[in-house]
């Protein structure tokens, strides 16, 4: 979950899919989730973490948004980076910032719907 301190947050949609969904991917083997996620976030929308740049807020499932059939089990930390951070790198094809009204109108991911919203409108 990445915002920017003033009430947006960042999703992102991979080329060729219709979901709006959290930056990150896949932990490779012998990979811990947090090294997963600096890998994940400079390959996908140049977001380098740097020591305490990320917060762990627990594990969360959901069904797969592009692999019908498939859950997905997700480490979730919190990120709050400038808007300007991020770009569009690897397979994704659009980053948007977004408030909590507008991300609603969105075609959003179930991970995203079901647990990164709520804990988003939670973040004071």
């Amino acid at each position: 979950m990445i915002d920017d301190g003033a009430g947006h947050l960042l999703l992102v949609r991979k080329a060729g899919t219709a979901w709006f969904m959290q930056a990150g991917g896949k932990i490779e083997d012998g990979e811990r989730p947090i090294g997963a996620l600096r890998r994940e976030l400079a390959e996908e929308i140049g977001v380098v973490l740097v020591e305490d740049d990320a917060r762990h807020l627990g594990r969360y499932t959901a069904p797969a948004a592009n692999e019908p059939g498939c859950i997905v089990d997700a480490d979730i930390f919190h990120v709050r980076t400038p808007q300007n951070a991020a770009t569009t790198r690897a397979e994704i094809e659009e980053v948007v910032w977004v408030d909590r009204v507008a991300a609603r109108a969105l075609p959003i991911a179930p991970l995203t719907r079901d647990h990164i919203l709520p804990l988003f409108c939670a973040l004071r």
